[in-house]
């Protein structure tokens, strides 16, 4: 089903490579991308279970727009392991402004089509989505 505010479409993999993540952690991540030509948002890359954050963060583009998910597995200050599923909208500054446009109309809409999302970041460089950001907001 089409977005009607961008008229872009989810790809069905999109949700099941997310439910492989979330449900049976086949995946440390995954990147997302809105294939402009079919005007529906993909799966670009999926990391795997041993992925480090700095190799996911490392495989965004420096000047193009992605979704991405990662989940981020950590221990509380009660030595209890946890995990926390992020959302990123990748949006680097350097980005086209048709392309930033894009990704920011069709944003909730394909958030909604993954059900399990427990934190979203907004990243327009490095910095913005760096460890010490993920720490502070999985907590």
């Amino acid at each position: 089903m089409a977005n009607a505010a961008s008229g872009i479409a989810v790809h069905d993999d999109c949700k099941l490579k997310f439910l492989e993540l979330k449900a049976k952690r086949t995946y440390r991540s995954i990147i997302f991308k809105i294939e402009e030509i079919q005007k529906q948002v993909i799966v670009e890359k999926v990391g795997e279970p041993a992925e480090s954050y700095e190799d996911f963060a490392a495989s965004l583009p420096a000047n193009e727009c992605r979704y991405a998910v990662y989940d981020y597995d950590f221990v509380t200050q009660e030595n209890c392991q946890k995990s926390r599923i992020f959302f990123i909208a990748w949006s680097p500054d350097t980005a086209k402004v048709r392309s930033k446009m894009i990704y920011a109309s069709s944003k909730e809409r394909f958030k909604r089509e993954l059900d399990g999302i427990q934190v979203e970041l907004q990243a327009t460089d490095p910095t913005e989505m760096d460890m010490d950001v993920i720490k502070s907001r999985a907590a």
